[in-house]
């Protein structure tokens, strides 16, 4: 295969690329799609049980944020700690274990008697959820080739949203019947029996042990099983790499040639979460307030869901077929304009549902386009770290735009006003990713395909 050997040198990621995908990498994305699903469920569990643990447990709301807080600041720790730690150990036991540890926390929240033993607890659960979405995001990029890569990270990504629909449906049917407990046990118990499959078939990323320095036979039994090829025995594996003044994973992410394109990563995605969480988070209560139904708030911000499923597959094919990072710049600057629109035309116009469709299809499109494009910005040593750190501070403005809202709408501000000045951290976004792609470094962009 052309460019993909010299001798019996193999590089790794040409080779991956040059190939047609294997059975077995479309298990691969089954997988890691089922772990995103299982992710999503756990994320959003408590939005739906909240209600009746507060009228069981006779507690006010305030005093019910502690647990409802817990979960996003463990989702940074597990983010932070989780890369460095699956560059250093490897993907696979990192991944397997952060399934484990938010099935298993999220079935001992069942059995909680206080809020303090609950937040505790999805505290810990939060550090498993943080640390499972950076590794399937990365294993899934080094085994993707690149003509199809964003495509299918956001096709994996569209899981979180079923996910978080399908805890939505499975706690209506087990509240009334069982309790709000049975919920947390059912959320828990279905990442546990993905613990079996992730073991039998998850490789460990090829690239990684080749940079790490792995015996040549491990790494061609490993991507020859991935690729569905034979290998002689005689090979050497490598993954070009561009050359590093470090080989520490957080220093990679700061020295020359990384440093600026990662602020801007973090950037980027702060702002684009700052914006989806005031959003989704706030618009049923700004709609309520401007004069709609409950019923019909809800069904509205519904429409932002399945916009930016829709948004994040499209979004994701178009970044296969040309530069990705103006394709992502479009999309938030789609968003901004969205927002700006919907603070316009007001909460009680006839076009509300579409526009707020849209606005999730740009911003959510967007936002999944991001996690496709980050990893190939940084070498496979410090890849794993370069994702969950941009996710990680990303957190932060999930939980800024929670509380801003919240103080916005204390200050007396009003729909338009607020969705209006939205567009400034759309914006934001938009220009940040452009900057990451002209400062940093990393894998070429992926090139119009016309040989597949």
């Amino acid at each position: 295969m052309t460019g993909t050997t010299s001798g019996n040198r193999i590089d790794i990621k040409a080779f991956i690329d040059e190939r047609p995908i294997s059975l077995y990498q479309w298990l691969l994305v089954a997988l890691c799609f089922l772990i995103v699903t299982a992710d999503g469920m756990d994320v959003a569990i408590m939005g739906f049980v909240a209600p009746s643990i507060i009228h069981d447990w006779a507690i006010s709301r305030p005093a019910f944020g502690l647990v409802m807080s817990a979960a996003p600041i463990g989702l940074v720790i597990g983010a932070l700690f989780a890369g460095p730690a699956s560059d250093r150990i490897g993907r696979k036991w990192v991944l397997i274990t952060s399934v484990f540890l938010f099935g298993v926390f999220t079935i001992a929240t069942a059995f909680t008697q206080s809020p303090m033993q609950m937040a505790t607890l999805r505290l810990l659960t939060g550090i498993g959820l943080g640390a499972a979405m950076p590794n399937t995001t990365t294993l899934l990029s080094e085994y993707a080739p690149q003509r199809k890569r964003a495509l299918l990270i956001t096709v994996m990504f569209t899981g979180f949203n079923l996910g978080s629909a399908l805890i939505g449906f499975a706690a209506g049917w087990l509240i009334p019947v069982h309790g709000w407990r049975a919920v947390l046990i059912f959320g828990g118990a279905l990442p546990l029996v993905l613990i079996p499959f992730q073991i039998w078939l998850l490789p460990e990323s090829a690239r990684l042990l080749a940079v790490r320095g792995a015996p040549s036979q491990r790494i061609g039994k490993v991507l020859g099983r991935a690729c569905g090829a034979r290998f002689a025995g005689n090979e050497t594996f490598v993954s070009n790499e561009p050359p590093l003044p470090t080989r520490k994973p957080i220093g990679v992410l700061f020295s020359q040639g990384y440093g600026s394109m990662t602020i801007a990563l973090w950037v980027t995605y702060f702002m684009g979460l700052l914006v989806i969480y005031l959003l989704t988070g706030w618009l049923p209560t700004l709609m309520k307030d401007a004069g709609l139904s409950v019923s019909t708030a809800a069904n509205v911000t519904a429409m932002f869901q399945i916009g930016g499923t829709i948004g994040a597959i499209l979004v994701g094919w178009i970044m296969d077929k040309s530069r990705p990072a103006p394709v992502i710049s479009a999309a938030y600057v789609g968003g901004a304009l969205c927002v700006l629109a919907l603070g316009y035309i007001g909460a009680l116009s006839s076009s509300l549902a579409l526009l707020v469709f849209a606005a999730g299809f740009c911003m959510s499109g967007a936002q999944t386009g991001l996690n496709a494009f980050a990893p190939g910005r940084y070498p496979t040593v410090a890849r794993a770290t370069g994702v969950s750190w941009m996710l990680g501070m990303g957190r932060f403005g999930s939980i800024f735009g929670s509380a801003i809202g919240g103080a916005l709408l204390g200050l007396g501000w009003q729909f338009g006003a607020i969705l209006a000045m939205l567009a400034i951290p759309a914006t934001l976004a938009a220009i940040a990713i452009l900057a990451s792609q002209r400062v940093g470094g990393g894998e070429p962009a992926a090139q119009p395909n016309t040989a597949h």
